[in-house]
């Protein structure tokens, strides 16, 4: 959808454009050919995406290496204070929660300063999949 916004403005950027000089009236670029270009461009890329996801479905739980909820919170534990630096201790447990297809891991991270910095984490297919430190 998206591309077919930008090519929707695209068209009628020039039809707007159009009268004002001859130039791009004689280049033959019709507004409704160029929205039709884009909705078939869409076309084709769900119908792509369609054939990927036949092709490749998804992955089986047992994928990557972490296959229980301690090993969730220890990667993602992990993760989460690699990223907010050396100075930051785990506060407490990380608590790990199932979902279809792994954990989604919650915890805090504490510094010297007395501030602490809570973090999300989630395990998808046996790996970690993204750790978000919230400000």
């Amino acid at each position: 959808m998206k591309a077919t916004a930008i090519w929707t403005g695209a068209a009628m950027l020039l039809a707007g454009i159009a009268p004002l000089g001859t130039a791009l009236a004689q280049s033959g670029i019709h507004p409704h050919d160029v929205v039709a270009a884009a909705i078939a461009s869409d076309i084709a890329a769900d119908r792509q995406a369609e054939r990927d996801a036949r092709r490749a479905p998804y992955i089986p739980q047992g994928y990557g290496p972490i296959d229980t909820a301690a090993a969730a919170r220890d990667a993602c534990a992990t993760k989460a204070l690699y990223q907010a630096g050396p100075d930051g201790r785990l506060i407490g447990q990380a608590r790990a929660s199932t979902m279809s297809t792994g954990w989604e891991v919650e915890g805090a991270i504490g510094f010297p300063d007395g501030s602490d910095t809570p973090f999300v984490c989630s395990v998808r297919n046996g790996s970690v999949s993204g750790v978000l430190l919230r400000p």
